[in-house]
């Protein structure tokens, strides 16, 4: 087989629609585009949540609450993901394994078992937590943020 000889396999490729040729086509006088209005106008694009000068959803419902702009989000590990992990386990070694995203600081919550000694340093824990790590010899170091 030779470059020159090379084709799409049969049926894999489409002819663009030739629309507005003449009502031999099938396709012409409107085009598809249905009758007036400002849809069948060239340049028509619609805004996403545009309702026709209709009051939109996002103004007819009233605002509620607020959002705390000094939160801090914790990126969230539970002791049942830790048990599978070897020696000193860090918030960048969490990342490594793609258990946490880097740059987040880190919370280690209780769920699941641990069966091993492990030196976790983190962030924060969960008193569950805490008590689940100690309770297999294990020691939780909390990073001052």
């Amino acid at each position: 087989m030779k470059l020159h000889e090379l084709s799409p396999a049969k049926g894999s490729k489409h002819s663009r629609k030739r629309v507005g040729r003449g009502p031999g086509s099938g396709l012409g006088k409107t085009a598809g585009r249905g009758e007036k209005g400002q849809k069948s106008r060239t340049g028509y694009s619609s805004r996403p949540g545009f309702e026709g000068g209709q009051m939109p959803l996002v103004r007819r419902v009233p605002k509620r609450g607020f959002t705390n702009i000094f939160k801090t989000e914790y990126s969230v590990v539970n002791v049942g993901d830790l048990a599978e992990l070897e020696g000193e386990i860090t918030p960048a070694s969490l990342a490594d394994h793609g258990l946490v995203r880097s740059g987040r600081p880190v919370k280690v919550l209780g769920e699941g078992e641990i069966g091993k000694a492990l030196r976790i340093t983190a962030n924060k824990f969960s008193k569950s937590a805490r008590a689940k790590i100690e309770a297999a010899g294990g020691t939780c170091e909390e990073l001052q943020a």
